[in-house]
């Protein structure tokens, strides 16, 4: 639970995030007249990722077992390449998101309306795209009834009250300390999703060596127990890995981690605080 519930609350903040820097450019500059447009394309956008998630959902319950976790194991690996991709380009680009976001925002008001609903609904449509699709993988992954999911609602509901803190002014927090935390973990989650799409991906027959395990410690950590449960939810561990699990875990995991943090402690990587990014005063 605690790993969809981090999944939930890093990818709503750079959503809440987004949507502040917009709202406050807007209202700073005397232009709440267009802030309609701006709703409107970010109303759109939520609605497109929550039917992108029911869709996932959905239609995954009318495949066949083996095209379930065909799928399954797919959208996992994309999941994961999408999330390592943006926590990377979160940290790289936090300092300049407010400037890039303004640039977007003046071109979009000198072309009218339809622009800024357009330039809204690209904005955060691409965060709650790939919100929907590592939470609704995540989820998967644990298979532990509907808590996994309740954690990331939480996460989400969290962001949306830091994100109004934040355009209030009520709440500071430095962003490069913040995403560097939040992405090294979202990185070991992300591992553990690899690995559970790789094994279903084994049980759909596209991948060899599903019986070949590397240890069997299921009687030691029980999936049942609820140390198990806290560990699958988590790290995605697993008690029971097949060799090719662990070995595309520890490919992943280890040059990914150790290249996320090195570049994160390099010079010149300090930010703003959030009220300065935001707009907030």
């Amino acid at each position: 639970m605690f790993g969809n519930y981090l999944i939930g609350l890093r990818e709503g903040l750079e959503a809440s995030l987004v949507v502040c820097i917009l709202i406050a450019y807007l209202v700073k500059t005397g232009r709440r007249d267009r802030l309609a447009p701006v709703w409107a394309g970010i109303g759109a956008a939520v609605l497109l990722s929550l039917a992108f998630g029911a869709v996932l959902q959905y239609g995954s319950t009318q495949l066949t077992f083996e095209a379930q976790e065909a799928l399954g194991g797919s959208l996992s690996i994309i999941a994961v390449g999408l999330v390592t991709w943006m926590v990377f380009w979160m940290r790289r680009t936090a300092r300049h998101l407010k400037a890039e976001l303004h640039g977007k925002l003046d071109a979009a008001l000198a072309m009218g309306a339809f622009a800024l609903v357009t330039t809204a609904f690209l904005a955060v449509g691409r965060e709650g795209l790939e919100t929907a699709l590592f939470i609704w993988t995540a989820v998967q992954a644990t298979s532990d009834g509907v808590r996994p999911l309740v954690g990331a609602l939480l996460g989400l509901a969290t962001s949306v009250v830091l994100g109004w803190l934040f355009y209030r002014g009520a709440l500071k927090i430095n962003l490069a300390r913040f995403f560097t935390w939040t992405g090294a973990m979202l990185v070991v989650v992300a591992a553990g999703v690899l690995a559970y799409g790789v094994h279903d991906l084994q049980e759909a027959g596209w991948l060899p060596g599903l019986h070949e395990l590397l240890f069997d410690i299921s009687s030691t950590i029980p999936k049942e127990s609820w140390y198990g449960t806290l560990l699958k939810g988590v790290f995605n561990f697993q008690p029971d890995p097949t060799v090719l699990q662990v070995a595309v875990w520890t490919v992943y995991l280890v040059p990914t981690l150790l290249l996320f943090l090195r570049r994160a402690s390099g010079p010149g990587r300090a930010a703003e605080p959030v009220a300065t990014a935001t707009g907030a005063t």
